[in-house]
């Protein structure tokens, strides 16, 4: 696709190939890309640049190919070494969808899922050691007795990608719960070999106040090791009244987590209301606020409990969108074809149908490009390809796998 005209073009800042290298500083400054009214005109930034960061614009004509079709609901994406892709179906799917459109069937030995309101099969990630042992792990809506919760379970994808077998769940979040929103979840392996797991606080006022409840893993992120077990280093382990999984607290529903090449530092990105998405840089233990302290309103209006945007012992988000994207999954660019976005953050939007390219200097977030606007879908999860292609998914009933591309 070609990028169309921005609604501030004139001015935009061109962000030339060159800035992207590694180590270079890259100040874009100008206009914000984000021009419509905010959802809570009210709420100032607690530091310059926190939200509507500058347009940024990619120099050449970009072109997508939707690469495949038919997918009812895909949730999440993983590259598999042969080129391929993983790529889950909210109802309970689970298919290898080939780097050329085919569209495999549905892979056997998944246990079943609770595929109701936003929950449903979840993220797919491929094991650190897969090329070995060809283990691969999901997150998923568990039913339960009294209700579900968000599970993630791991098993051996067959030579042939029929199924998987020696299915373990290696981890059961809790309380159990009767509803449909807010399961997160994202997963992520940090380069140690770490499993991150992010959590919702299951949406109604009921369930979230323990987003700040170190006896409940709703609202948190976890770190896990690959089978299941809990790092001896996690935050609060050996702390009265806390689970040992919880690697930080106050989400409200993060669906996207990925690993920053070269410092392995985490960021993952959270839902909030109206006018409160937001991307954090986690650390061990942190408290990110919710719902005592968050940016935008109720989605009926009104302010999120007394309306604070800061709380002593909470850290801010690095960066928020006001009115939101709805964010979903999110990867950092690393690759050939597009060297000038290498180091930044590509992040899918559901409800702005685009992935949001933001490009980070000195952990904030100093520019901002819409991609792939043209295709009017919801994206889901975003991935980047052997070759630097940027590959999306679309959560729609006839969802889709599409490439971006430079034109021709």
């Amino acid at each position: 696709m070609r990028l169309s005209a921005l609604a501030a073009s004139s001015a935009l800042l061109v962000l030339a190939a060159a800035c992207g290298a590694q180590g270079e500083p890259r100040t874009p400054a100008g206009a914000p890309l984000e021009t419509r009214p905010a959802n809570n005109p009210a709420q100032q930034p607690a530091f310059e640049g926190q939200t509507r960061a500058p347009a940024v614009r990619t120099e050449r004509a970009l072109t997508h190919t939707v690469v495949a079709s038919g997918l009812a609901h895909p949730w999440g994406l993983a590259l598999l070494p042969d080129g391929n892709w993983l790529v889950t179906e909210r109802p309970g799917r689970l298919r290898i969808v080939t780097s050329e459109g085919r569209v495999g069937a549905p892979i056997a030995g998944l246990p079943a899922v609770d595929a109701r309101g936003q929950g449903g099969l979840l993220d797919v990630v491929v094991g650190p050691d897969f090329a070995r042992d060809r283990t691969i792990y999901w997150s998923y809506a568990e039913p339960r007795e009294g209700g579900n919760a968000t599970s993630v379970a791991r098993g051996r994808l067959s030579d042939d990608g029929t199924r998987v077998d020696d299915v373990q769940v290696i981890f059961r979040a809790l309380p159990v719960y009767d509803g449909d929103k807010h399961f997160g979840s994202s997963l992520a392996f940090a380069p140690d070999g770490k499993l991150f797991v992010t959590l919702g606080e299951r949406s109604d006022k009921p369930m979230r106040p323990q987003a700040q409840d170190l006896g409940s893993h709703m609202g948190k992120t976890i770190r896990i090791n690959a089978d299941g077990s809990v790092p001896s280093n996690n935050p609060f382990v050996g702390r009265a009244g806390a689970l040992p999984e919880i690697w930080s607290l106050g989400h409200r529903n993060v669906q996207g987590i990925a690993i920053q090449p070269g410092t392995g530092a985490v960021w993952s990105i959270e839902h909030g209301t109206r006018g409160g998405d937001e991307l954090n840089l986690e650390k061990p233990g942190a408290n990110y606020g919710w719902p005592d302290a968050a940016y935008g309103v109720e989605y009926a209006g009104g302010a999120i409990n007394a309306g604070a945007t800061q709380k002593p012992g909470t850290v801010q988000p690095v960066y928020y969108w006001d009115p939101v994207i709805a964010p979903g999954g999110a990867v950092f660019y690393q690759g050939a074809m597009f060297p000038e976005w290498n180091g930044d953050l590509l992040v899918a939007a559901l409800k702005e149908k685009h992935i949001a390219r933001l490009v980070l200097q000195n952990d904030r977030v100093v520019g901002e490009e819409r991609l792939l606007t043209d295709l009017g879908e919801r994206i889901r999860d975003v991935a980047v390809g052997p070759d630097g292609a940027v590959w999306a998914i679309t959560d729609e009933q006839n969802g889709k796998l599409v490439r971006l591309t430079p034109a021709p």
